[in-house]
Parts: structure tokens; C-alpha cells; sequence
């Protein structure tokens, strides 16, 4: 794909750029992702609230045990998984915005159900529905974007939208952090309330995003109770695969580097508060420019390939710090979470253009669902993968994680030259 001056101007220039012309940047030059990037703004500060107060409130408002809870989640997840695929499948029958504003709407009221909660059944049963309509929102939403954004402008503008996400999950922590402070059973049932709010507040407002214009994302021959075309599209499929173990990198992040640094090291602990801030500052400084070298699906591989040898990098070094001197230890976490936030920027904006490039322009929906759903797998399964397989094994642990990330990335470039033999695209 070619680089439009809207991406450009969102990608950046190497010339120095104040007042309103710094301020039209930040804001980006493409109504149609300003917009979007207001909804995403007010569903992460929301998210980030929520993430902050979550575990609290369920064990001591709700009064869950650390086991139930984890127990609860998990089934939680597998429906996340299940939900995806039919929930894209819905976008391609149905329309992405108008399925979007009703998942939307249902966690608003699934979310303020929470605090109506009284048994471990009907907790299990509701974290149940609420994560199903959350993960099934997610594809719904990719495969929004495919519908109201130009085929060249994509993945920048959900580069830009991940940028607005860290904030946004950076400022609904931080009202996290006052919840947390009082630690009273009112406040944390306002945060959780706060959240459902968001959610109304977004459905709203994708209820007011403009339809896409006639005749830019036409889709003949809805796909209604024909066999979903994305699996039976093997590069895709396999792209799907690597995907979902690129997305192990998050729990790397989440939790394998915070038991590694109070359970394997001498770094201090609030080296744990450090990897998180190290990693949001550089997504959000690098993730637009990442999308560079996206254009076609040869180069979004090639990204994905110098992105798993990054990742490697990182583990490799993360897993060094064991037996180091406190500061230096610290240190060394603190440049490999560096590496893996360079690594993160660029596999997801690989990530992002092969979904898109390898799909069906008349179900994306589909084909979104599909992706989304591997990556909801690996985001279930991360956490004890990452616990167990590499934090019991040490060095040896963290070096087989990074031998599985950079081979997810090598691999991409033969699946899609697989896809450009079977006609799907050109490379």
C-alpha cells in the first residue's frame, strides 16, 4: 500500500513542530481517526479504572478468594475465545457499527451488574458475559475500522489509537490509584459504576460515528449461515498462529517480569513500577512511527521477523539480571522491558497489517474474529505459561521463550509468500 499524506502527517516529520501545527499532529489530520480516537479515549480511561480497582474489589467488596477469583477468570477468558469469531461473523451480516453499539451497551449493563453480585455462581456466570461481549467487541471494532478507514490508512490510524489507548489506561490508572487509596467499599463500587458509565458513554458515541460512505467498503454477498471463510484460509490461519504467540510478550510483561525481579533478582521492587512506565513512554513515542515499512504485506513480515529477533533479545536480557547487584540488576531489567517495548511496537504494527492485508475486503468481520480469537487465546494462557515454563527454568526459561518469539516473527515471511502462491495477494 502507498503512504497517504494523512499517514504521513500521523507518522511524523523530521522537522521540529510547535503551536498549531504540533497541536494538529497530536490531534491527526483524519476526522474519521479523531473521532475514534475520542471514543477509545474515553473507553481506556474507563478500562484503566477498572484494572486498577478490579482485583480489589472482587476479593473485598465481592469477598473472593484469590482461587475462586482466578478460577472465575479463567472460564471468563474461554468464553472471551469462544465469542470472538461469532461476534465478527455478526459484523459481516449485520454491520460492524451497529453490531458494535450493541455489544457495547450490554458490558455497560454487565459491568454495573457487578455490583449487584452476590454469589460465586452468578460472579462466575456475569465475569462469564461480560468477558464474551468484550472480546467479541474487540474484533466487532477491528473490523469497524476496515469499514470507516481507507485500506492505506489502517494501520497507521490504529498505531495512533494505541497511543491514545496507553493514555488513556495511564489516566484511568491514576484515578485507579486514588480508589485505591481510600480502600473503602463506596469507592470501589463508584470506580466499577464509573466504568459501566464509559461504556454507555462509547456506545452513544459509535451510535454517532458516521456510516461509511456508499460504495467505499462494499460487501457483496453477506456471508449469512455460509461456512466462515477465514478458516478455511490457511495463511491466514497460520499468520493467526504466530500472531497469538507474539502476544505472549504480554505476559512477559504483566507477569513474568515482576515475579523475576521479587522472586529471581536483587533489583529493588519498585523496579516492577519502572518496566511498566519504560514500556507505556516508548509505546507511546514509537508506536506511529512503527507502522513504517507496513506497506505491503512482504515488508509488514519482514517488520514482524526483526521484531521476534528483538523480543529474543529481551528475554535474553531480562533473564541476565539474575545474581547481578541491586542496581545493576535494575538496570538490566530495565533494558530489556526497552527491547521488548521496541519489540511490541513493531509486531503489532506487522500484526496489524497482515490481518488486514490477507483478509477478504468482504469479510473482514470474519477474518478479524478469527485473529482476534487467537490472540484472546494466548492472552488466557500467557500468565501460566510464563510463570511456570519460564520463571521455574531461569535463563534457560527465558531463552526458550525468546527461541519462540523469534521464530513466530522468521516464520511469517514464508506464510506470506504461501499466501501470495495461493493468489490471495501479491509479494
Amino acid at each position: 500500500m502507498t503512504t497517504s499524506p494523512a499517514e504521513t502527517s500521523a507518522r511524523g516529520s523530521d522537522l521540529p513542530e510547535t503551536g498549531p501545527a504540533r497541536t494538529s499532529r497530536l490531534l491527526h489530520p483524519d476526522p474519521a481517526v479523531r473521532r475514534l480516537a475520542g471514543i477509545t479515549l474515553v473507553n481506556t480511561l474507563g478500562n484503566g479504572l477498572s484494572l486498577a480497582v478490579g482485583v480489589l474489589f472482587f476479593t473485598r467488596v465481592l469477598g473472593l478468594s484469590a482461587a475462586r477469583l482466578g478460577f472465575g477468570l479463567t472460564v471468563a477468558g474461554l468464553c472471551g475465545v469462544a465469542a470472538s469469531m461469532p461476534a465478527g461473523r455478526a459484523a459481516d451480516r449485520w454491520g460492524a457499527r451497529r453490531v458494535l453499539v450493541l455489544l457495547v451497551a450490554l458490558e455497560a449493563v454487565g459491568t454495573a451488574g457487578y455490583a449487584l453480585v452476590h454469589s460465586y455462581p452468578a460472579f462466575v456466570a456475569l465475569a462469564c458475559a461480560v468477558t464474551a461481549v468484550d472480546r467479541g467487541s474487540a474484533a466487532v471494532r477491528n473490523a469497524l475500522y476496515a469499514e470507516v478507514l481507507p485500506a492505506d490508512r489502517r494501520v497507521a490510524g490504529r498505531a495512533y489509537l494505541r497511543v491514545v489507548t496507553n493514555a488513556g489506561l495511564c489516566g484511568g490508572t491514576a484515578l485507579g490509584a486514588i480508589a485505591l487509596q481510600a480502600d473503602t467499599r463506596p469507592v470501589y463500587l463508584t470506580a466499577i459504576l464509573a466504568d459501566a458509565v464509559s461504556f454507555a458513554v462509547v456506545a452513544v458515541l459509535y451510535l454517532r460515528l458516521p456510516a461509511p460512505a456508499p460504495g467505499r467498503h462494499e460487501r457483496p454477498g453477506r456471508p449469512g449461515r455460509q461456512r466462515n471463510p477465514a478458516l478455511r484460509d490457511g495463511p491466514f490461519l497460520v499468520v493467526t498462529a504466530l500472531n497469538s504467540l507474539f502476544c505472549l510478550q504480554f505476559a512477559l510483561l504483566e507477569v513474568g517480569v515482576p515475579l523475576w525481579i521479587v522472586q529471581q533478582t536483587d533489583a529493588p521492587r519498585i523496579t516492577v513500577a519502572g518496566t511498566l512506565i519504560v514500556n507505556t513512554l516508548l509505546v507511546i513515542a514509537l508506536q506511529v512511527r512503527a507502522t513504517r515499512g507496513t506497506e505491503d504485506p512482504a515488508t509488514a513480515a519482514r517488520v514482524c521477523g526483526r521484531a521476534g529477533l528483538i523480543l529474543a533479545a529481551s528475554c535474553v536480557v531480562i533473564g541476565l539480571a539474575h545474581g547481578l547487584p541491586p542496581v545493576v540488576a535494575a538496570v538490566v531489567v530495565l533494558a530489556g522491558v526497552a527491547l521488548q517495548a521496541l519489540g511490541e511496537v513493531l509486531s503489532q504494527a506487522g500484526g496489524w497489517a497482515l490481518s488486514y492485508d490477507l483478509a477478504d475486503e468482504r469479510a473482514h468481520g470474519a477474518y478479524q474474529g478469527v485473529h482476534n480469537a487467537g490472540s484472546a487465546a494466548s492472552l488466557m494462557i500467557g500468565p501460566a505459561v510464563v510463570s511456570t515454563a519460564v520463571i521455574g527454568f531461569g535463563l534457560l526459561g527465558w531463552a526458550a521463550l525468546g527461541v519462540l518469539l523469534a521464530g513466530a516473527g522468521l516464520a511469517m515471511g514464508p506464510a506470506v509468500r504461501w499466501a501470495g502462491r495461493r493468489g490471495a495477494i501479491a509479494v
